[in-house]
């Protein structure tokens, strides 16, 4: 036997074998897609605000923007790892596979535990970082902008009351200027003049006025409240898509384990079945249809699954041949003529 003929063996798959085999796939690279775009959204922003250049490099860690690079980039090789170990049956890009997403899977439901059991003290987080972004809203571009969106979205200002501007050195009334007491126009009603144009002074002096007479120019409801509002109008929303992405995340896990264990099955049975079944096997790898149907996908894999295994299971990479494929392969392939 070649060697390149020693890693091309390939046993036929049962029924049941390809379906699982064939969901994961799927799955993986439809999870895949979604990991490239999110990363490709995440590098995108970063491009456009150029937080890549050598005076933002520092605020890059801050930047929401990277978080999302770097979770799609996550996302992208978790699923190329369970695509291509599925795909090429090697069990160690499995179990890396699988072990990945139990982390990720048990990261999630003890943030779902946490968020039920303390929502006080998130609360609590969330008034001090929504303050916090208050006070730098003028120096950050990036908190400027999911500022002026959640207050537009949600048609609230600051966070707990308009009156939270006070703490902004920009907008506070003793600061000297225009924008003394204060909001910005995110906060406005009708921040557009005329149905078209963004009037970026609209909020000026709000804060002088009394809430009877602001309330018909400004938001006066804080964002914290407005929030919470949104969250337990869309909660039957929010509950579907959490308990359907978990569900999901169950099933791939329950698939990859089932799929792992058929393979170390198949790999004790067929030496004892190499004899009786020999020549049914050599016909079925000829002619079986799941074969011809993975087999080009699985030949474009394996450069994949390779550089794969170099990463994430290097120890295999100083194994021979021989020692990288279990013996009953070896023996039935030899016994076939493979």
């Amino acid at each position: 036997m070649t060697g390149h003929q020693s890693t091309r063996h390939h046993q036929p798959c049962g029924p049941s074998d390809c379906l699982l085999k064939y969901v994961l796939v799927t799955t993986n690279l439809l999870f895949w897609a979604l990991g490239l775009c999110v990363l490709g959204l995440g590098l995108w922003g970063l491009l456009e605000k150029e937080s890549l250049t050598q005076e933002r490099l520092e605020s890059l860690g801050t930047d929401p923007m990277l978080t999302l690079a770097t979770s799609g980039l996550a996302l992208t090789l978790l699923c190329l790892v369970g695509c291509a170990g599925a795909l090429r049956e090697n069990s160690c890009l499995m179990r890396t596979f699988c072990t990945a997403l139990l982390a990720v899977l048990a990261s999630q439901v003890l943030a779902i535990i946490v968020a039920y059991g303390l929502q006080d003290w998130i609360t609590g987080v969330l008034r001090a970082a929504m303050l916090g972004a208050v006070a730098r809203y003028q120096d950050d571009t990036d908190l400027r902008f999911i500022i002026d969106e959640i207050q537009v979205g949600l048609q609230c200002c600051g966070a707990e009351n308009y009156q939270d501007w006070e703490i902004n050195s920009y907008f506070n009334c003793t600061a000297p200027g225009m924008w003394a007491c204060s909001v910005p126009p995110s906060c406005c009603v009708d921040p557009l003049e005329n149905g078209s144009v963004w009037n970026s002074q609209c909020g000026a002096g709000a804060r002088r006025l009394d809430e009877l007479t602001a309330h018909r120019v400004v938001f006066l409801g804080g964002c914290l409240g407005a929030v919470s509002r949104w969250i337990e109008h869309h909660s039957g929303l929010i509950g579907t898509v959490a308990i359907t992405l978990l569900a999901l995340q169950i099933l791939m896990l329950l698939f990859t384990a089932s799929l792992l264990n058929r393979i170390q099955w198949n790999k004790v049975s067929l030496a004892h079945l190499c004899v009786c079944v020999a020549a049914s096997q050599k016909h079925m790898a000829k002619h079986d249809t799941c074969y011809f149907l993975v087999y080009r996908l699985y030949d474009f894999m394996m450069p994949v699954s390779d550089a794969l295994r170099i990463i994430f299971c290097p120890y295999t990479v100083f194994m021979s041949p021989s020692a990288q494929t279990p013996l009953p392969t070896l023996r039935i392939n030899g016994f076939l003529g493979l």
